[in-house]
């Protein structure tokens, strides 16, 4: 699916052919329209009216109509506004979703919405609302079912209809590389994390990867900066794995490539260490063995280490666990 913006012509108005396509796909919808009260007549919606309609909303500081096309066909219309007027309210608005009744029950509009999400998150927008009319039961239904949850009720600012207005925070995806160091009895290394929404747990250094980075250059640079070893490389790759967290107040998906690499027993240090770690919420670290790590109450991440160091041992040949 393509989504573009609406282009005019030089004279600022909707091309003939567009606004042909667009009037059918807004003369589908006449039972939303019915409801909405936007057309005079929603059984008879004309193409003047529909371009009026869309340059009243372009007229609009930060609005944006964009089109939707499935295989050359226009299946969905989409405007969003990039701040809402009320200067309390931070996030932007999608102000109005249309797709084809002829296409609709085909996923149009959970993609439409997936991308229009993928803009605003890329923007670095942290959430996304709308606003639903209270009579418009199937709208609601959609939205919530798309993880939008209702925060408020007020009337529209056009025509003062009852709205709830819905809000979902926009998750953001995050690449990572951590190194599992493990000494020659077996016992790996592990720094003890708090995170405000997930709390105290055990992970392998590492962290978020930088603009162009492999997972393995990240991989050597956070155990660099997080242990001052030099002298590690990170091996082969353990596992992948995904978890969700919050950074700086703001929903994240991390994907992390896990390395495991040989190393001596020793501990962690270098200038500076310490108040890096303190910005990133390491509290401390310790080298655990396999039966400390079965028996640990607190999460360790990724979740079942010590059965994924047995298999590296097994089939790398690296002495298995022993006395730490």
């Amino acid at each position: 699916m393509l989504l573009d913006p609406l282009r005019l012509t030089p004279d600022r108005d909707i091309p003939a052919p567009l606004l042909t396509e667009l009037t059918a796909l807004y003369a589908s919808q006449h039972a939303f329209h019915a409801l909405s009260g936007d057309f005079p007549d929603p059984d008879d919606i004309r193409p003047e009216q529909v371009a009026a309609e869309l340059a009243r909303e372009l007229a609009q500081e930060g609005v944006e109509v964009l089109l939707a096309r499935s295989q050359g066909r226009l299946v969905g219309v989409v405007v969003t506004l990039d701040r809402h007027p009320d200067p309390a309210d931070p996030d932007p608005w999608v102000g109005l979703l249309m797709v084809d009744a002829a296409v609709q029950g085909q996923g149009h509009g959970r993609r439409i919405v997936r991308q229009v999400e993928d803009r605003f998150r890329e923007a670095g927008r942290d959430a996304l609302r709308l606003a639903v009319l209270d009579a418009n039961a199937d709208g609601l239904a959609f939205w919530t079912a798309l993880g939008y949850q209702v925060i408020g009720h007020r009337p529209d600012l056009q025509l003062g209809r009852p709205c709830a207005v819905l809000r979902k925070p926009l998750r953001r995806f995050r690449r990572a590389a951590r190194v599992a160091v493990v000494d020659q009895q077996g016992a790996v290394l592990l720094f003890r994390y708090h995170n405000a929404d997930v709390g105290i747990h055990w992970a392998l250094p590492g962290g978020g990867l930088e603009e162009g980075e492999s997972p393995r250059e990240g991989a050597r640079r956070e155990l660099r900066e997080e242990t001052g070893w030099a002298d590690l490389e990170p091996g082969p790759l353990l596992c992948t794995w995904e978890h969700d967290f919050t950074r700086m107040g703001i929903l994240v998906t991390q994907h992390e490539h896990i390395h495991v690499t040989p190393g001596p027993r020793r501990e962690p240090g270098g200038p500076g260490l310490a108040a890096s770690h303190a910005a990133d919420g390491i509290l401390g670290w310790r080298w655990w063995t396999r039966e400390e790590l079965a028996r640990e109450t607190e999460p360790v991440w990724p979740p079942g280490l010590a059965r994924l160091l047995d298999a590296w041992e097994a089939e790398s040949g690296h002495r298995g666990p022993g006395p730490a």
